[in-house]
C-alpha cells in the first residue's frame, strides 16, 4: 500500500512562533500560528487539514458503498467539522462532525442512510480517529 507524506517547520514559542505545513505532493503548502490553530488568525492549522482528510475519505468510502450496492453516485459532497476543545491532558479534538449530502437517482433514503453509516466507521482517517467522537448528518440532496 501507498505511504503518505507531510510535512511542518515550526520556528519560535508556542504564542508568538509561526510555522509551515505541506503536503508531501506538493499539492498544498501552507503558514500556519498560533492565532490560526487557537484563534481566529489567517492560515491553516492541522484540524483543519484532518477535517478536509476526513471529508474526502468519507466521500470516497460513501461513493464505493453505494456503487458497490449497485447505486451509484452522481455526487456525494461532505463537510467535515474537528472540533478543537480540551480534556484532562489539554488541548484534544472532541467531536468531529460529518455534514454529508448525496445525489443518488433510484436510491432509498433508508438504503442510503445505512451506506453512510458503514462508510463513517470505515473509512481509514475514521478508523484512525476512532477516539473521537464522530456524528454523522447525512441525506439525500
Amino acid at each position: 500500500m501507498a505511504v503518505r507524506t507531510g510535512n511542518a517547520v515550526w520556528n519560535g514559542d508556542l504564542r508568538g512562533g509561526t510555522g509551515t505545513v505541506s503536503l508531501g505532493s506538493g499539492a498544498f503548502s501552507g503558514a500556519y500560528s498560533f492565532p490560526s490553530r487557537f484563534e481566529e488568525g489567517p492560515g491553516t492549522n492541522p484540524e483543519e487539514l484532518i477535517a478536509a482528510a476526513h471529508a474526502g475519505c468519507f466521500s470516497m468510502a460513501l461513493a464505493n458503498g453505494l456503487a458497490s450496492s449497485g447505486a451509484t453516485p452522481t455526487e456525494v459532497r461532505t463537510e467535515a467539522r474537528v472540533h478543537l476543545g480540551r480534556d484532562a491532558d489539554g488541548a484534544a479534538i472532541v467531536k468531529i462532525e460529518l455534514i454529508c449530502r448525496a445525489t443518488v437517482p433510484g436510491l432509498s433514503a433508508e438504503a442510503f442512510a445505512a451506506e453512510a453509516a458503514k462508510a463513517k466507521v470505515g473509512c481509514p482517517v475514521s478508523k484512525a480517529l476512532a477516539s473521537v467522537p464522530i456524528e454523522l448528518d447525512a441525506a439525500l440532496a
